[in-house]
């Protein structure tokens, strides 16, 4: 019996970010590596097309620059002189029938600065005034994990969790922070909050020495700069150009509408079943990455013995679905004229006013690049994109595309002002595109990662686990890389080591 001399296969289930970032990172190491996406393309939830002739994201549109994964992973792929920079505009909140200011002073909604707070307007007088008590309460016990919204109202009130905190959540999530956990979502402010007696002082210490922007999410729309330069980067032909130079870069065989169906361990390794029931393909890995949503995931780890722990964790994540509507108006239909006459780059809107849309961005002040790409002769366009749904507003979502579209710019003409109906309509839907960090995440998580450290080849990554922005997706596709290159280094023959099995 004959040790194989060939190079170890590495499958990879799914060709989103963190499918290809994996098989990126598998370039130049000694393996066979294939990406197989049960959907027609690649990239998941990033993807960009055309709408008034400009080339527009229609998922995620930026990525943070203070973690550094994401952006080392463009500068890897020979991107770097395709990165472009937000201009240096602020974020509002559409609230209390006006646009007003996002206070600079805060965390993810959490304000540290009571008088800017005050100034913004995005509070009422009372609401200001239970914040303020904050910095002289006494320390909240929190045993174990809580939902944010129960922390911070504790702390500072139940204005501060409806007008700031749960529409910054509610554009990185699509949740709501009555449901998703403290430590999971905010782990930073959840530690600072431990070292702190107020929870202001605590977000506080999170902040630059100046005012800047804290980190918030692509439809979160908080651009601009921050102490050392730009929050958030993107590529000036969109984030959804970068899957392809991934899959063309990572030198793995790729293929789409390729759904995994089944998965099984073999005596030397695992075996998927690929395709339909009525012509399934098997494919042999010496090991899998699974980079596909947990719930999926959960599935095909179902009859692999020894993971059932893991299989009920996975199945315990929920996922929120969403739709972009992206909308183009002449320059002129603005009462500025033109967007940037707002002085910001766009707005949340909180889910106790009622609205449908829960973020605007106003792309071309954000993005300075795409204002500039107007087809000679033509009049200005002004691209805005509006984020719509919540968990729990399935039945929103299930509305016509044409309906979406005249509700958000019904609602974009009273926030506004802009007359006249838009000249260009997208509208894009996900459906269970953000992984719900729920109380418990944490544990759920460890629970996984425990389970399958015991499956020899066999690792996860994706948002479902340690972050949903682009570069915690990378982290963890680098991690579970990681991983199945030491269980592969650990079979490997010693140096020397004819092969033959004596």
């Amino acid at each position: 019996m004959e040790r194989t001399t060939a190079q170890p296969h590495v499958v990879i289930v799914g060709g989103g970010i963190s499918g290809l970032a994996a098989a990126f990172a598998l370039r130049d190491e000694a393996v066979r590596v294939t990406v197989l996406e049960g959907s027609p393309r690649l990239g998941g939830k990033l993807a960009v097309s055309e709408i008034g002739g400009l080339a527009v994201d229609e998922g995620a549109e930026a990525l943070l620059v203070t973690r550094p994964e994401g952006t080392a992973l463009i500068a890897e792929a020979g991107l770097d002189d395709q990165r472009t920079v937000p201009g240096p505009t602020s974020s509002a909140i559409w609230t209390l029938g006006a646009l007003r200011p996002l206070p600079r002073r805060q965390f993810m909604g959490v304000p540290s600065d009571m008088a800017e707070l005050a100034r913004s307007g995005v509070l009422s007088d009372t609401g200001v005034a239970r914040a303020s008590q904050d910095l002289e309460l006494p320390p909240t016990a929190r045993d174990g994990d809580v939902p944010v919204a129960e922390y911070v109202a504790a702390r500072q009130g139940a204005e501060v969790v409806d007008r700031l905190v749960d529409p910054l959540l509610g554009g990185v999530y699509a949740g709501r922070s009555a449901e998703l956990s403290f430590d999971a979502t905010l782990p930073a402010l959840a530690a600072a909050s431990r070292r702190h007696q107020s929870l202001a002082e605590a977000a506080r210490s999170l902040l630059p020495p100046r005012a800047a922007p804290s980190p918030s999410s692509a439809e979160a729309p908080a651009a601009g700069t921050r102490a050392g330069g730009p929050v958030f980067t993107t590529l000036a032909g969109g984030l959804g150009s970068l899957p392809a130079y991934l899959a063309k870069a990572s030198g793995a065989a790729v293929r789409t509408s390729a759904m995994v169906r089944a998965l099984a361990r073999t005596g030397s390794g695992w075996r998927l079943t690929v395709g339909s029931a009525a012509a399934p393909e098997q494919v042999d890995a010496d090991a899998v990455i699974l980079a596909i949503p947990a719930r999926p995931a959960g599935r095909l780890l179902a009859d692999v013995a020894g993971v059932s722990a893991a299989v009920t964790a996975l199945g315990q994540i929920g996922y929120a679905s969403m739709a972009i509507v992206t909308l183009g108006y002449p320059w002129s239909a603005f009462p500025g004229p033109g967007l940037a006459a707002l002085g910001c780059s766009g707005y949340l809107v909180p889910a106790v006013d009622g609205r449908a849309v829960k973020a605007v961005t106003f792309s071309t002040v954000k993005w300075p690049h795409l204002a500039g790409a107007t087809p000679a002769g033509a009049e200005p366009l002004e691209i805005v994109r509006c984020s719509v749904g919540r968990t729990g507003e399935e039945a929103l979502l299930q509305r016509a595309d044409e309906e979406l579209a005249v509700l958000a710019a019904a609602e974009l003409a009273e926030a506004t002002g802009v007359r006249g109906a838009p000249a260009a309509i997208r509208v894009t839907r996900w459906g269970g595109a953000l992984p719900q960090y729920s109380v418990g995440h944490l544990d759920r998580v460890a629970t996984i990662r425990a389970t399958l450290a015991a499956q020899p080849g066999l690792a996860v990554c994706g948002a479902a686990y340690a972050g949903v922005g682009i570069p915690a997706c990378v982290a963890t596709a680098r991690s579970a890389v990681g991983q199945v290159l030491a269980f592969l280094a650990a079979r490997r023959p010693p140096a020397g080591d004819t092969g033959a099995v004596r």
